[in-house]
């Protein structure tokens, strides 16, 4: 714990970056802009598969364009990159507050999806992937710690404030807050790089030789890994797009889906940091078989209980799969490819992890629409992580028998 507390003051300023970086992330999530999604579907008069198509559409375009302009990262200053993603994703609040118009909605959904899912997570994430090496699991962790903090706080803000002044004036504060606060903050912090320390990485047989995209992307392990790394992304949209039908199902309230937000954060906090000291000890790799366990325990129980306390068992157990899952993804790319063009492989993975996000909600969304119980969709999610987990076992046993094949 000593040591732990060492990393972080040794390296507070980086840390605190990324942190803002995946905190002001939120508000191109999922889970921050359904809460507009009642809102929204009364002033432009849609369904739920009809809003839930309209942004699958925008979400798969941000999800096109990720590859291409992710790519920036190998090649551009982080503190560059964060004050261009952090302007730009202030302008589409501004656009999604001011939009009378479906078209709008769309083009607000898409730069909402593409430079706050998408780039703001995405320049965290490498940043923490090249900078550091021997302590890459607890960087990442710690990094991630900015999202859950968005859950934990934002929804409950969010809905106070939709009461007080309305959804759309909620939209200004939250471009304002990005201009005002995450733009300084991010940048100062930012400004300088950081180097690993190759050599004690190189120690824990944590460094790989330096794919490039074209060849990971022609590696089978690259495609069957998605199956198992898209699946939290999937569900957990799923879940945060339709929030008011299912409290509605269950007779709950949405007072109670948002405070247990705080639940699913309490426990993606906790087992980041614990994820971040396994992964440094034993490699994400190893990992990979055992993430999906909590999430399909998560969609058992949300699509079988109906007692009120199914939704905080639910938000638990999908954040122990979010913290697990939130710190292995950021270390496993790394470990299996290389830093030096990780950007450019990682800006492929989060452009599938983007696209997974989006048909969660136009798949549910239609379903729903054609009379498809919800809640059977929901157990049918957690049947397919256990499916899933076989799948990582198979690629964990293939990655560490490669890197074996090629040790000294």
């Amino acid at each position: 714990m000593a040591a732990f507390f060492v990393f972080i003051r040794d390296n507070a300023r980086w840390l605190a970056g990324g942190m803002l970086l995946t905190f002001f992330s939120s508000f191109g999530q999922t889970f921050f802009i359904s809460l507009s999604g009642n809102g929204i579907r009364s002033e432009f008069a849609l369904s739920h598969g009809q809003f839930g198509s309209l942004y699958m559409i925008a979400t798969c375009a941000s999800a096109a364009v990720l590859p291409f302009v992710g790519r920036v990262v190998d090649h551009a200053r982080v503190a560059v990159v964060a004050a261009g993603t952090i302007v730009m994703l202030a302008i589409s609040t501004v656009i999604m507050a001011t939009a009378h118009h479906w078209m709008l909605l769309v083009v607000a959904l898409f730069m909402l999806r593409l430079f706050g899912q998408g780039m703001m997570v995405h320049n965290a994430m490498t940043a923490m992937g090249r900078w550091y090496a021997a302590q890459r699991g607890r960087a990442v962790s710690v990094t991630g710690l900015g999202l859950q903090a968005g859950e934990a706080a934002l929804p409950l803000v969010f809905v106070t404030m939709a009461v007080l002044v309305g959804w759309r004036s909620t939209w200004f504060a939250a471009g304002a807050l990005l201009v005002v606060v995450g733009l300084p903050l991010i940048t100062l912090l930012m400004r300088v790089e950081r180097s690993p320390r190759s050599a004690a990485a190189a120690d824990l047989g944590l460094v790989a030789r330096d794919w490039t995209r074209r060849e990971a992307l022609r590696d089978p392990v690259f495609w069957a890994s998605l199956a198992g790394i898209l699946a939290p992304g999937f569900i957990g949209t799923t879940i945060f797009f339709h929030p008011e039908y299912l409290v509605e199902l269950r007779g709950w309230s949405m007072q109670l889906f948002a405070t247990s937000y705080i639940a699913m954060s309490a426990t993606t906090v906790v087992f980041a940091l614990i994820t971040g000291a396994l992964v440094d000890r034993f490699s994400a790799i190893h990992m990979l078989p055992y993430f999906l366990a909590p999430l399909a325990a998560a969609c058992f129980v949300l699509g079988l209980m109906e007692h009120w306390s199914a939704m905080y068992i639910f938000m638990s157990l999908l954040g122990v799969s979010y913290g697990v899952s939130s710190t292995m993804f950021g270390a496993v790319w790394p470990e299996i490819y290389g830093v030096r063009h990780l950007g450019a492989i990682r800006s492929v993975v989060a452009a599938m992890v983007v696209l997974s996000t989006a048909l969660g909600p136009g798949i549910t969304g239609t379903l729903i629409d054609q009379g498809v119980s919800y809640l059977s969709q929901i157990v049918a999610m957690g049947c397919y992580c256990i499916v899933a987990s076989f799948i990582m076992l198979a690629v964990s046993r293939r990655v560490a028998a490669r890197q074996l094949a090629v040790s000294p």
